[in-house]
């Protein structure tokens, strides 16, 4: 679900549709669904390895995960997407390191969303230091209280004055460097937290309302819709590409975690077999999801000429007929890359990590 919101936002940025609608200004502020995205790492990552210190095979694991697929995607676009050519070589060797956002001008066309990953792969690095320090801890309350500062802390981040004087000092745009968002994973981190308590609300009959509440599944799609219509709104704002002043970008930044909160808890806290994004083809395209998110702007600028279509015109038609063109496009890109490259390489890796741990602690046994 995540991944098919940002193909939307960029498709409804692009295609022109106005964001003084209600569609447009909700459409706009689809790119709160890479908060999801965050909040979602967090939450499996840190319910998995708060406790478990075996970093090693969680760098392998991770690295098997996104690191193939990227590559593929990378070296694709620089070498066939027009938008991408005559990029630097030191902004192409960026792109393959996940380090274009700490470049000034580090984006290459096709590739832009990509900085959304340099932030998800940076939390990756950090996460066994926070699982030896504030996951160490054995009081509940204490982790959730230093998470939550740690949150609300970050939002300060914009207000730094070397921060906010980017990038109009020729640095790059430090707005968008990973201390900006510890919130989007703060939202994961404190749903791992809560989650273990579930079964005590279960028992507790006053506790039960909770529960029911967080199974209205609907409730919280439209509150989610809210935040993102009332985000897209020019007094909330500067919509589009326009650099936004510190304070704009800690409330864009607020209202990201909460729309992250209102769509990830439900899911999280009270998990039902009923639900559509259970069902064995949501459960698919989330495999896919991933190479989606990698393939979408790639794709989208392909598009347009494909179609004729023109960029940022407006037209209901052109909107509908890119949107479509775009979700399915992507999606087979996406199936394609996640058999042919995702899936073999993770098998190829992880495997063979596994045989030589096997062997180790064969030879290792007296």
């Amino acid at each position: 679900m995540a991944a098919y919101g940002v193909v939307l936002t960029h498709v409804a940025f692009q295609t022109g549709l106005d964001p003084a609608t209600v569609p447009g200004a909700i459409a706009a502020r689809f790119d709160f669904f890479v908060a999801v995205f965050f909040a979602l790492s967090a939450f499996v990552l840190w319910r998995r390895h708060r406790a478990d210190h075996h970093f090693g095979a969680y760098y392998l694991h991770r690295c098997a995960r996104i690191i193939p697929a990227y590559v593929v995607c990378v070296l694709a676009v620089l070498l066939f997407l027009p938008e991408a050519f005559g990029t630097r070589p030191g902004v192409a060797v960026a792109q393959f390191t996940l380090t274009q956002i700490y470049l000034p001008q580090g984006l290459v066309g096709g590739l832009t969303h990509m900085w959304s990953l340099c932030i998800e792969v940076a939390f990756y690095l950090l996460l066994p230091l926070l699982a030896l320090t504030v996951g160490s801890l054995s009081s509940r309350r204490a982790r959730v209280t230093l998470i939550a500062a740690g949150a609300a802390a970050s939002l300060g981040w914009a207000w730094l004055p070397v921060v906010a004087a980017t990038p109009d000092n020729g640095w790059p745009n430090m707005q968008i460097w990973p201390p900006a968002y510890a919130s989007w994973f703060a939202v994961g981190l404190l749903a791992a937290e809560a989650e273990p308590l579930m079964p005590l609300v279960r028992r507790t009959r006053r506790s039960r309302g909770v529960l029911r509440l967080l199974s209205q599944r609907w409730l919280w799609w439209a509150l989610a819709l809210a935040i993102a219509w009332a985000a897209g709104q020019e007094w909330f704002g500067p919509l589009g590409l326009v650099h936004p002043s510190p304070a704009q970008f800690s409330l864009r930044i607020l209202a990201g975690a909460a729309f992250a909160l209102v769509v990830v808890w439900p899911y999280a806290l009270a998990p039902s077999p009923r639900d559509l994004l259970a069902r064995p083809t949501a459960r698919t395209l989330g495999r896919w999801s991933y190479s989606v998110f990698l393939w979408h702007v790639a794709v989208l600028a392909v598009v347009f000429p494909l179609l004729g279509v023109p960029l940022f015109s407006g037209n209901p038609a052109h909107i509908a007929v890119v949107a479509l063109a775009v979700l399915v496009l992507s999606t087979a890109v996406a199936a394609a890359s996640y058999e042919l490259v995702e899936k073999p390489a993770r098998r190829a890796i992880t495997g063979r990590w596994g045989a030589r741990h096997a062997q180790r602690r064969e030879h290792a046994q007296p």
